[in-house]
């Protein structure tokens, strides 16, 4: 059995679908696939893809990202609504929203948001992050760090989980050193909006062996503190120099 990983998949892009429905049962059926959230803020077409991967690998294990919360244009007033509604997709799909385990093995989806604590947002950044306009948070909401704080409560009852092997994932990043050194400084505007050192703490307390991560865009696969974080974000077409366009396999048994 191998576990692979991608994240960023934006399948509103015609050839970023046309990918994901080429992957087929008789190279993957044996396989996990763990998708990390940014497939798609449409909800016919994020079932369009759950339905693809399900029936090409043994198991698809998914945590949305900040497009599938996106609700203009959209039936849904709320983006907690709408993640509820993803959740209630993902089972009729059978795709797995929740801790996943196999002999000697868990997968541990933590739920996330960003919070500015890798940076604070500026003017520029305020008025261009869609999220700021496509996202609709209930009243008690109203900062990104009450959002955020919100889905990390969503991760304490599983921080304790111990196997032999514990995979965890995120769509946001955990902690901002593992963008790499070499992003130039005018490209660092965003780094407020990419996720959130109290997720880095959760993923401190459960100690994976591996946690996969999206949002970026830019692939890595560092290892700090004993963890090896790995993002394998495919990405939009145009981003072909920080994305492989392809599956990562992260592990194997």
């Amino acid at each position: 059995m191998r576990v692979f990983a991608v994240s960023d998949i934006h399948v509103d892009y015609d050839e970023n679908l046309e990918w994901v429905l080429s992957l087929t049962a008789k190279e993957y059926a044996d396989d996990i696939l763990i998708l990390a959230g940014d497939v798609t803020d449409k909800m016919p077409l994020l079932e369009q893809v759950f339905v693809s991967l399900r029936a090409s690998f043994k198991a698809v294990l998914f945590v949305p990202g900040n497009h599938e919360l996106w609700v203009q244009d959209d039936e849904f007033d709320c983006s907690l609504n709408k993640f509820d509604a993803i959740a209630e997709l993902c089972k009729s799909c059978g795709v797995h929203a929740g801790v996943f385990e196999l002999p000697g093995i868990s997968f541990v989806p933590l739920y996330s948001w960003y919070d500015f604590s890798f940076a604070e947002p500026d003017r520029h950044l305020r008025r261009a992050w869609r999220d700021f306009r496509a996202c609709s948070w209930p009243e008690h909401l109203s900062e990104s760090q009450d959002v955020s704080e919100y889905f990390l409560k969503l991760n304490i009852p599983n921080l304790t989980i111990r196997n032999k092997t514990v995979i965890s994932f995120s769509h946001f990043l955990p902690r901002i050193d593992v963008m790499p050194a070499g992003i130039p400084l005018k490209r660092r505007n965003i780094y407020p909006v990419l996720g959130s050192e109290a997720l880095g703490e959760q993923v401190k307390k459960l100690n994976p062996t591996i946690h996969v991560y999206g949002h970026s865009h830019v692939n890595q696969s560092i290892e700090l503190d004993g963890i090896q974080y790995v993002n394998n974000a495919f990405a939009y077409p145009r981003e072909t120099y920080i994305a492989r366009k392809q599956l990562k396999c992260i592990f194997e048994c």
